[in-house]
């Protein structure tokens, strides 16, 4: 890579980790390995040769801090999660705890309850601590501050020897594991349509929540092609849990709308929505079909069982942890896919 820097990484400031990074290619994780060093992880010869080539380029100086950091981190692997209540990321907590057992790594788990300055928190208390890596599960808010105020905290800790991954949208600057909400929510459209469902409505989420945008979008999307668009009265915005499912399951059934099948964008809102329909004397699913997205353990136990999109959470929480771990030869970005499982909730017409 060409560059006509030398001394200084634009604008008269000296040059950091991030812009040695940027100028070799690689990921600031890689980066922070071939300067500072690490007690378990190496880089190929060929990455360090670039990643020296680029701090001698840019004038860099290693700060002695980060190296001695990099060098004295405990064994403990930080896992920062919206709600560990929710199924979706207990279960995705389960793999993670799995892996890093693999790896003789202790886990210590940050619970947000959904809230972005608390992420921030727990990436400067984890930094503290000296922890090894760190890792970020749970989608993004359309947010540009919280998110650029988290990715700059992400970038401080690998500054200083750190090496971090999420699960979500790829928008942090850090290795990342992403559902693809957009083809999996479209393919069960498709399903469901070619089950003979024609009338439909969407329990749609936070309308600024990313993840539940994609779900939606795809879903939408899908049907728009199919001939058999969902009415932007039939789609019910709400809080991405289990309640949040019940509260507009309640409000889709005051509009008393002409529906035979509804999506809820993960499957505890799909819960909370068919006890709402119970409650008002529906029997399912003859009077009203219903399907989620996840897959989470609890759908065993649950009558009718749900049709959904399985992803397999314990697996993307080894993934995770393989890219916070990995070194310079792991990829930026795993996507997973999701498959349909069509189930009694959602009958042939």
């Amino acid at each position: 890579m060409t560059s006509t820097r030398t001394t200084v990484a634009g604008n008269g400031r000296a040059a950091t980790l991030s812009d040695v990074a940027r100028e070799a290619g690689v990921s600031l994780a890689t980066a922070s390995r071939a300067i500072n060093g690490s007690t378990n992880r190496s880089v190929r010869a060929d990455l360090r040769e670039r990643v020296l080539g680029a701090a001698a380029r840019l004038n860099y100086s290693p700060n002695a801090n980060a190296q001695a950091m990099a060098r004295g981190k405990t064994a403990t692997l930080g896992l920062i999660v919206h709600d560990i209540a929710d199924p979706f990321f207990s279960t995705i907590a389960a793999g993670v705890t799995e892996a890093a057992d693999t790896a003789g790594l202790a886990v210590t788990l940050a619970n947000t309850q959904h809230d972005a300055e608390r992420e921030v928190g727990f990436i400067q208390t984890l930094q503290n601590l000296r922890a090894r890596s760190i890792i970020v599960v749970g989608g993004r808010q359309d947010d540009d501050e919280a998110n650029q105020r988290l990715r700059e905290a992400l970038a401080a800790y690998q500054e200083r020897g750190g090496a971090a991954a999420m699960v979500g949208q790829p928008i942090l600057g850090v290795k990342a594991v992403h559902v693809d909400n957009r083809g999996a929510s479209a393919a069960l459209a498709r399903a469901l349509h070619g089950q003979g469902y024609r009338r439909f409505a969407v329990l749609g989420g936070p309308e600024r929540h990313l993840t539940a945008a994609e779900r939606r979008g795809g879903f939408c999307a899908a049907l728009a092609e199919l001939g058999a668009p969902v009415a932007a009265e039939a789609i019910i915005p709400s809080p991405f849990v289990r309640d949040g499912g019940h509260e507009a399951m309640v409000e889709l059934m005051r509009r008393e709308l002409d529906v035979e099948v509804v999506f809820a964008v993960n499957d505890v809102m799909a819960l909370g929505a068919m006890t709402a329909a119970r409650e008002a004397g529906l029997v399912l699913p003859r009077d009203m079909a219903f399907a989620g997205f996840d897959d989470i353990f609890a759908l065993r136990d649950v009558t009718p069982t749900l049709t959904t999109v399985r992803i397999d959470m314990v697996e993307i929480g080894r993934q995770a942890t393989a890219l916070a771990l990995g070194d310079g030869e792991a990829p930026d970005l795993v996507t997973v896919t999701g498959e349909v499982v069509l189930r009694e909730s959602t009958p042939a017409r």
